[in-house]
């Protein structure tokens, strides 16, 4: 096959490639998404500040409408049973001016939006099949694909996961470690409306974290240990069901399953550099934590954001180096605290001494008791940046864009 000429190749189908395709065809880039078709995700996002902003400018929230549930109030609760428990902190969207600090949505269902945003496109062509690396030719990158075709373009974004064929072919180093704990993920009903109140119980074994859905569902992240949560994903629905409604104190009443229940070993993962040579990382590809405290898809889509930013400030050759320097340097810091404070947060909750849990007490009672320094969290967690700042006009309109 003859090699075709693209300005971008975004590899990579997910969540977070998909959307960093759309965005570049948006902006007026003749963009190729490369990518084999997704098998359906019966997981939940919650879609934090930025993220919203993001996608609602790429009209995605609009299409999500009513099957995104909005997340008004974040509740920290201590159920370690240890001797230093930290009180019940309140995270309320309404105390920094927001109806709410974003929107529960499931994957597929944010899946499905995206691609009708891709299906309308018209500067985005979408090839089903794999990329298996790429190569520098002068001052373009060609990508082989699995097909046998190739592509020659100005820049590649690779959102293809932790695994990154393209981050491997260009030579960017990968830290990975793995936590002695494994996450259970399925959907519940309950009979008690959740107000739009996520709840997240902080357990020895890791956090147990209910976050609503449309009427009175919600989703479930059990982080556990992994013998337990092997032996937890085969009980039968209704047992299953018995101990969500324990471990959550009855505060939603009784619970009834939703199938599929899925469980996978908690991992992490960081890279040498987001960027090579007319390449640059996004998502998974460029870092990888739990899922804990919401950060992980809402970090890749600042990257989408950033790349996309910074390649149209580049319009002549978006693959410059130039353009790669500005992303790297804007998305490093944002990256590595996010990184480093979802470890912390995790590793905290597995140490027994003594003085880690009180260090964990004191800053959870500081949040709860001192206003500013609340409202400051708040806002950080919303967009980097926003915590000194404040929340800036554009996020508030992109959040207010689905309040009801």
């Amino acid at each position: 096959m003859a090699t075709e000429r693209r300005e971008i190749a975004v590899v990579g189908g997910g969540l977070a490639g998909t959307a960093t395709a759309l965005a570049f065809a948006a902006a007026g880039f003749d963009t190729v998404l490369i990518a084999p078709k997704s098998t359906p995700d019966g997981r939940s996002t919650a879609l934090l500040g930025d993220s919203v902003a993001f996608l609602s400018s790429l009209g995605v929230m609009d299409r999500l409408g009513a099957k995104a549930a909005p997340l008004a109030v974040m509740r920290l609760i201590d159920d370690t049973k240890r001797l230093f428990r930290a009180p019940v902190v309140e995270f309320r969207a309404s105390e920094i001016g927001l109806a709410s600090f974003g929107y529960n949505v499931l994957n597929a269902d944010l899946q499905a939006a995206l691609s009708e945003g891709v299906a309308e496109a018209t500067e985005l062509e979408v090839r089903e099949t794999a990329a298996r690396g790429f190569t520098i030719e002068g001052d373009r990158a060609v990508v082989t694909l699995e097909d046998g075709g190739s592509y020659c373009v100005e820049l590649v974004v690779a959102a293809d996961g932790r695994r990154s064929p393209m981050r491997e072919a260009a030579g960017i180093g990968v830290r990975q470690w793995t936590y002695p704990q494994s996450a259970i993920v399925f959907n519940f009903r309950h009979r008690i409306d959740h107000h739009s109140v996520s709840t997240e119980f902080h357990t020895r074994a890791g956090p147990f974290t209910q976050v609503p859905l449309p009427g009175r569902r919600s989703s479930l992240v059990w982080v556990e240990e992994p013998e337990l949560a092997e032996l937890y994903v085969d009980l039968k629905p209704d047992r299953l069901a018995r101990m969500v409604e324990d471990k959550m104190h009855s505060i939603l009443g009784s619970v009834e399953i939703e199938e599929p229940i899925q469980r996978f070993p908690l991992s992490g993962a960081s890279v040498d550099r987001m960027t090579g040579e007319r390449l640059a990382l996004v998502g998974e590809a460029g870092h990888a934590f739990p899922p804990i405290g919401a950060q992980g898809l809402n970090l890749g889509l600042r990257d989408c954001e950033a790349i996309v930013r910074f390649a149209t400030e580049s319009r002549d050759d978006p693959g410059q180096r130039g353009a790669l320097s500005r992303y790297e340097a804007a998305r490093r810091a944002d990256v590595r605290s996010r990184t480093v404070g979802v470890d912390l947060l995790n590793r905290s909750l597995l140490a027994d001494f003594l003085p880690t849990q009180l260090a964990r007490t004191a800053g959870l009672a500081a949040m709860r008791s001192v206003p500013l320094l609340r409202q400051f969290a708040m806002r950080e967690g919303l967009s980097p940046g926003a915590g000194l700042a404040g929340v800036s006009r554009s996020l508030r309109e992109g959040i207010g864009r689905n309040d009801p």
